[in-house]
């Protein structure tokens, strides 16, 4: 079995193309028409992968779809791994949190950085360094919550 240029360029191109189950089932038909240990030689030749071509060949085999769960990957957000840290947050901000001084909003401004909140954090909740999010997750929580991390403003009147 060899490949020329010109149907290697073709076959990569359209893999290109695809996307998800139509590109499996273009691969396990290319390999249905090579025969028996072609996913070595795809693989080997036009660099592709042999899990997708198992899974391709099922699909076509069976007639079914494999779900293809995107959503489920990555990384989970820090919520999931400490629920209580929202909270803990929150009763950190409320006590060092200030009102706008004008009263012309309803903003809340923090007294505090986002780093001196994890240090708090750190030493009143009894979270681990390791475990603890950075600064910057921290100040994005903040935010989310409705504080602004700025210099509390004195109004003369």
């Amino acid at each position: 079995m060899e490949f020329s240029a010109a149907e290697k360029e073709l076959h990569q191109e359209t893999v290109k193309a695809l996307r998800g189950a139509e590109r499996r089932l273009y691969m396990a038909r290319v390999a249905q028409t090579l025969g028996p240990r072609s996913h070595r030689f795809l693989q080997r030749e036009l660099g592709w992968s042999r899990e997708a071509l198992r899974k391709g060949t099922y699909e076509l085999a069976s007639g079914f779809r494999c779900v293809d769960d995107y959503a489920g990957r990555g990384r989970k957000r820090v919520e999931e791994h400490l629920p209580q840290l929202q909270a803990d947050i929150r009763a950190i901000a409320e006590q060092h949190s200030q009102t706008d001084p004008s009263f012309q909003s309803t903003r809340l401004y923090l007294r505090l950085s986002a780093a001196s909140v994890r240090a708090e954090l750190l030493k009143r909740a009894g979270y681990d360094a390791d475990t603890l999010p950075s600064a910057e997750v921290i100040r994005q929580r903040l935010n989310a919550l409705g504080y602004r991390l700025r210099a509390v403003k004195k109004v003369n009147l």
